[in-house]
Formats: structure tokens, C-alpha cells, sequence
């Protein structure tokens, strides 16, 4: 039943990804037959925009790149205004045919297809294309030798984008759909536009994000009514300008930009959403679909990567899961509970680089204690994303014959024969057998009370949410930095930090640092970690992206445990990773250029990373 679950909540997770697929329906009309007028007329624009972006490719940037004698700086012009069009329709395209807009602007990195299966044997790797590629070609220097590259990839460019015109010309919008639309692409200029996520060579992301917000502009001005008292215009025209205004990437005051402007706008598009009437899915996607912004109290959904609706938290399951957290009988030798690995006074890790071997204290396990704050906000778990859902990490560490050393079988055997657990369980799961205790119900109380530690309340959440008093002049420059020069924020996706993707946060990143054995050491560590699951070459030494919030309580950091200060992470990531310390990854997807941050910067950086600490 448990896999059959699972099975069933990869399927949705995926289709989720394309934006389609309902957790429930809620009619207040009947549905949608033909859409009306104002509907037709945007997606007339939006087709419009597609082609007009494909036409550009076609006519001048692809005749451009055939030229036997290519010209760079009207290359990259072409480039730049290739960005400018597809930014048009951004939001419409990444929220209505998602996978099809990953081979516009997708990651320059090899994707994994069916990375998430059972059979890890069926996972195979996608090349990457679209103009991120393309980037890459061009800047920072463009080398002849990878023409026969560049016309291929223009090429692809071209196909894919006809895939998209005759999606548009084939398939209706709607109005609920079109302004769930609107408030994600605020969200994700917020999150990804502004940080150089998807032009981190060119920079060019102030011009870029001003074209995605003047095409919503036009857009919403069919929902604004001259009585209407929203004045959603004004604070886009206000937001595009500052944007025109302030274009330098290193300066561009990013704190300014989003709680002066997007947290308007994006919370005025949820006030005209609320006053639609009609039709609408409700989605069972982790940012929750009624939020004003990023950085709403309740923004986000625990329940969004259980395997389905019966494994959703309650408090009965938490106050079982909780008791089962800090009991050493679950363990094979009843000497460790998950609470001596996750400690609570040190933000649920246990300070150690690696904790030991649960039958032999000379033996290290493999790898460092992560957190468990915020955990449920992220798919996949595990440094090498071997588990889907929570509930398969905890039966991993129980099962683990170095970290717990016990069984399912045992731990079932022993609460079975316990009066305070069977009334527990009974409390948490009603309607079953008294006696009839089963492993996925110790699993998802296990999981449920590693839900119930979501704690977005630091600090920083709190000046988001308009207390300007809570961050310090030198924590808003660390902000400013951690989103800007020195692209923190590329990896570690705000609100929650982590590597989540925003604005769908359906999948988890992973990032191949080139991290050493320790800060004395700068051999590469051996651990191949995602590598050993999936089995993809470009995939060796790539690890999920942990949470940085809290970090002042949870070193030593990386997967290893190899930097034991945050001064030491800053060093790394400065110098450009494995890179800037002589190791030679062919694969690394950090890049490898030094930031080149000063030592004030720097500092600035870690004040603000501490402001992250939850209440």
C-alpha cells in the first residue's frame, strides 16, 4: 500500500510540475466551457508574444549566427533582446506548459528523467538546451570553435518554440489560472529574477525582470476597473521604473526592491483573485495558492510531499511521533534515539562532523547530521536524495545498521506491547484494530512530528513582513549580497533557503561543489553522493542543497562536516569552490570564478545568514 502511495504522489508531483493536475475542486460555477472575451484577448497576446519571440530567433539572431564571419557584439545584442522577448511570456509559458518552457530557459546542466522512480536503473540523463546554454557559448567570451554548437542549439531553440506556439493556439486559458499565473512570475523575480538564476554570465536581470513586469502589467490591466482601489498599476509602473533605474547587478538594492514594490504588487494580484468568482482548482502544491507573498506567516504546505492524503499531519500524530523521536528502544541496541543525533538545543544536529557508528564508536557513519528544521519544506531527503518522503527517511535510519542498527519489525513488536503506545496509536490512526500496528503508521508519526518543526519566524521573516526594526543596517547589506554579487541566492532559494526551486517548489536541486576532506585537506572528498543513486555521470560529488537558515547552530557544514565556522564556508564559496582550491571537476556547477567579496562584506554576509535562526 506504502509504494503504491508513493508511486501515486511522484505521479502527481510530476504532473504538478506542468502546473495542471488538482489535489480538490471547488465549484462556485460550472466549469468553464468557453472562455470569455478578456481571456481570449490574453492569450491572443500571449501567442502573439511567442511568436514574435520565435521570429526574432528565426530571422535575426539564427541568420546572425550562421554569418560565416560572426560579429560578438551583435551576437550578444541578439542574445540580450532574445531574453527581453521570452521574458514577455514567461509567465504565462512557465505556469501553462512548463516542460516545454524548460527547453527555452531550463538549467545549463543535465536533467534526470525519472530520477525519482523505484527502479533507480531508469534513470537517464537530458542534455540541456534553451538560451542558458546559449549563454554560455557567448559569454564571457564567445570561441569559434563552438559555432557547430551554437547553430545547433539556435536550432533547438527554434523547434521547441513552435512545440510552444501551437500549444497557445490549441489549448484555453482562464481567469483564475491566468492571475495564479501572475502572482507566481512576482514570486519569481523575486526569488530568481534578480539573483542572475538565469542569465548569471550576462547579468542582465534588471532589464529582464522590468520586461516580465511591464508584459504582466499590460496583461492585468484587463482586471483592474477604474473604480477599483487596488492601485495594482501604479505599483507596477513604480516597480518598472525602479527596475529601469537601478540596473547595476552588484548595487541594485534587492531588500528595497521587494518590500517597497513586489510584496505589493503581488499581494493587491491576491486581492483581485479572491474577488473572482467562477471556477478554480485548488492545487496540493508547497506554496500555498491563497498567499499575498513570499513571506506570509503560513506560506507554506508540511503536508505537500506526504504520499498522499492519509499520511497528512495532525496533532495526534505528532505528539505519537514525538514520543517515538526520543525513544532509544527504536533502536537495535536501545542505545540512540533520533533525538541523540537530533538535538533540539542545536537545531536538531548534533555538532559533531559525523556521528559514530552505533556498534562501534572507532567507526564514523558517512556523513554530517543535517538539521530537521524545515525539513518537510523540500523534496527528496538526504544529502544524496536517496529518499522520497520523510517517512522513507525514517525507515532508512531505523533499518541503518550504523545509525539506529534496528528493524521496522522490531520497533512494531515493541510499541505493540506497550499500553501508552497502543493508546497513541489508537489516538493518532482511529478506526483501525487496537492490536494492529503496522509500519507505515510508525513511519509517518515518525515524519509528522518532523513536520511540525517548520519554523519560518526568524528575524528576517519578520522585517519581511514589515517589522523594519528586526535586521540591523549591516544584515540588510548581507541580504543585498547573499541575493546580488555574491549569488548565494542562485543555489539557496529564499523564503526558505534552501534548494527548492521557487515559485512551484516541487524539485530539489542538487550542486556539484568540489568539497574537500576538511579545511587543512583539499584532496576532494571521495563520497560520489547523488551519483550512487542515480548512476549519471555529471551527477558525481553532487549533493542536495541544505537549508541555511539556523546556520549559526548547525556546523560543521557541508555534507562532511569539512568547514567548522561559517568564516571557513565564505572562504570556500569566495575563492570559487573545489576550483579555487586546485580541484579539477570537470562537472562542478558552482561556478568557478572568485566573487572577489571583501572581508567586510563578507562579514556582513554571515550577520545576515544568523538573522535566519528561528524563534
Amino acid at each position: 500500500m506504502y509504494k503504491k502511495a508513493v508511486i501515486a504522489a511522484i505521479v502527481l508531483i510530476g504532473l504538478l510540475i506542468a502546473g495542471f493536475t488538482p489535489f480538490y475542486t471547488n465549484h462556485n460555477d460550472t466549469a468553464q466551457n468557453k472562455p470569455s472575451q478578456r481571456v481570449r484577448k490574453i492569450q491572443e497576446e500571449v501567442l502573439k508574444q511567442v511568436i514574435s519571440f520565435r521570429d526574432y530567433i528565426n530571422d535575426t539572431f539564427f541568420a546572425d549566427v550562421k554569418n560565416e564571419k560572426i560579429d560578438t557584439q551583435k551576437l550578444r545584442h541578439d542574445f540580450l533582446q532574445s531574453r527581453l522577448l521570452f521574458k514577455k511570456f514567461e509567465w504565462a509559458a512557465t505556469y501553462f506548459a512548463s516542460e516545454l518552457t524548460e527547453r527555452l530557459n531550463g538549467p545549463p546542466v543535465q536533467e534526470i528523467e525519472n530520477a525519482d522512480l523505484l527502479d533507480s536503473t531508469l534513470a537517464r540523463a537530458i542534455d540541456p538546451m534553451g538560451l542558458q546554454v546559449i549563454e554560455q557559448l557567448i559569454y564571457p567570451e564567445y570561441d569559434t570553435a563552438d559555432k557547430k554548437e551554437l547553430v545547433s542549439d539556435v536550432e533547438h531553440l527554434i523547434t521547441n518554440t513552435n512545440y510552444l506556439v501551437a500549444y497557445f493556439s490549441d489549448h484555453d486559458l482562464a481567469d483564475w489560472r491566468i492571475l495564479d499565473a501572475a502572482k507566481l512570475e512576482i514570486f519569481r523575480i523575486i526569488a530568481l529574477g534578480i539573483t542572475g538564476y538565469d542569465n548569471g554570465l550576462s547579468l542582465n536581470s534588471m532589464e529582464e525582470s522590468a520586461a516580465s513586469l511591464q508584459s504582466l502589467r499590460d496583461m492585468l490591466t484587463y482586471y483592474v476597473h477604474k473604480n477599483d482601489t487596488t492601485f495594482l498599476l501604479q505599483d507596477l509602473d513604480s516597480a518598472i521604473e525602479y527596475l529601469q533605474q537601478h540596473q547595476d547587478f552588484d548595487s541594485f538594492d534587492r531588500m528595497e526592491f521587494i518590500t517597497r514594490y513586489a510584496n505589493k504588487i503581488s499581494s493587491r494580484i491576491a486581492q483581485i483573485q479572491r474577488a473572482l468568482d467562477g471556477y478554480e482548482i485548488k492545487y496540493n502544491r508547497m506554496l500555498k495558492q491563497d498567499v499575498n507573498t513570499l513571506f506570509d506567516t503560513d506560506a507554506f504546505n508540511v503536508d505537500a510531499f506526504t504520499p498522499g492524503p492519509e499520511f497528512h499531519i495532525t496533532a495526534a500524530k505528532v505528539e505519537l511521533g514525538e514520543k517515538l523521536f526520543y525513544d532509544a528502544s527504536l533502536a537495535g541496541t536501545g542505545t540512540r534515539s533520533c533525538a541523540s543525533c537530533h538535538q533540539p538545543d542545536k537545531a536538531f544536529t548534533d555538532g559533531l562532523t559525523k556521528n559514530t557508528d552505533i556498534h562501534d564508536s572507532s567507526k564514523l557513519i558517512e556523513r554530517n547530521v543535517p538539521t530537521l528544521i524545515n525539513a518537510a519544506l523540500q523534496s527528496n531527503y538526504f544529502y544524496d536524495m536517496r529518499a522520497l518522503t520523510l517517512e522513507d527517511q525514517a525507515n532508512d535510519v531505523i533499518n541503518n545498521k550504523m545509525e539506529m542498527g534496528g528493524s521496522m519489525d522490531a520497533v512494531i513488536k515493541y510499541v505493540g506491547a506497550d499500553k501508552t503506545y497502543k493508546a497513541l496509536f489508537a489516538k493518532a490512526f482511529p478506526g483501525k484494530k487496537e492490536n494492529d500496528i503496522n509500519a507505515d503508521e510508525v513511519k509517518n508519526a515518525l515524519a509528522s512530528y518532523v513536520r511540525s518543526l517548520v519554523k519560518l519566524n526568524s528575524r528576517f521573516d519578520e522585517y519581511m513582513q514589515g517589522d523594519k526594526q528586526s535586521l540591523s543596517n549591516d544584515e540588510v547589506k548581507g541580504f543585498n549580497l547573499f541575493m546580488g554579487k555574491a549569488k548565494c541566492a542562485t543555489c539557496h532559494f529564499i523564503p526558505l533557503f534552501n534548494g527548492i526551486t521557487p515559485p512551484k517548489y516541487v524539485m530539489s536541486e542538487t550542486e556539484v561543489l568540489g568539497v574537500p576532506v576538511s579545511f587543512t585537506d583539499s584532496t576532494l572528498d571521495a563520497d560520489m553522493g547523488y551519483y550512487d543513486v542515480i548512476g549519471v555521470d555529471s551527477y558525481k560529488y553532487a549533493f542536495k542543497v541544505p537549508t541555511i537558515r539556523n546556520s549559526d547552530k548547525t556546523a560543521p557544514y557541508m555534507h562532511n562536516g569539512a568547514y567548522k565556522t561559517l568564516e571557513q564556508v565564505m572562504e570556500f564559496y569566495d575563492k570559487g569552490g573545489g576550483a579555487g582550491l586546485g580541484i579539477n571537476l570537470s562537472n562542478q556547477t558552482l561556478p568557478t570564478e572568485p566573487l572577489h567579496l571583501t572581508e567586510a562584506e563578507k562579514e556582513d554576509i554571515i550577520a545576515f545568514i544568523k538573522s535566519l535562526e528561528s524563534r
